[in-house]
């Protein structure tokens, strides 16, 4: 058992891993990671979420309700939405940049910084006062760390 800090633990985690993709599942976002150790790591966010590069949001958590232009009413069931769109091109530009987060940042109200190379960083921030999971870092098999601590 560990007796680091969840968010020394989630440092630890991130810090060195490679930034493979960025999606969702239904309406929670998704971001994952090659981990530094080895294994894949995933941010899974139930709660306002963005990605920002020199001071321009990319795409964020609201673009999901958004449908591109043409999609029709079922654009959010067939990932035809604003944010699936920005997603896909962002995804384009990380498999060419295999950017490596460099800083983690946990703050004590549940907010997420995560910092990668060429200046992209997401930010995460709970919006909800109850006790109910905002968002969850974890490696498929072993250590999960999310806010509020108690939901996870």
């Amino acid at each position: 058992m560990t007796t680091a800090s969840p968010g020394a633990e989630i440092s630890r985690m991130l810090t060195g891993a490679g930034v493979r993709s960025i999606g969702r599942a239904a309406d929670m976002g998704v971001v994952e990671f090659d981990g530094a150790q080895g294994g894949a790591v995933a941010v899974h966010m139930q709660c306002p979420f963005r990605v920002v590069r020199k001071g321009k949001v990319l795409v964020g958590s609201s673009d999901m309700r958004y449908p591109q232009k043409g999609a029709g009413p079922q654009a959010f069931a067939e990932f035809r939405t604003v944010y699936d769109a920005r997603a896909a091109t962002l995804n384009g530009v990380l498999g060419q940049l295999r950017p490596v987060v460099e800083q983690v940042t946990v703050g004590e109200a549940g907010e997420l910084t995560v910092r990668w190379e060429q200046g992209f960083r997401l930010e995460v921030f709970p919006d909800c006062s109850g006790n109910v999971e905002a968002w969850r870092i974890f490696v498929r098999g072993g250590d999960h760390y999310g806010f509020p601590p108690a939901t996870v």
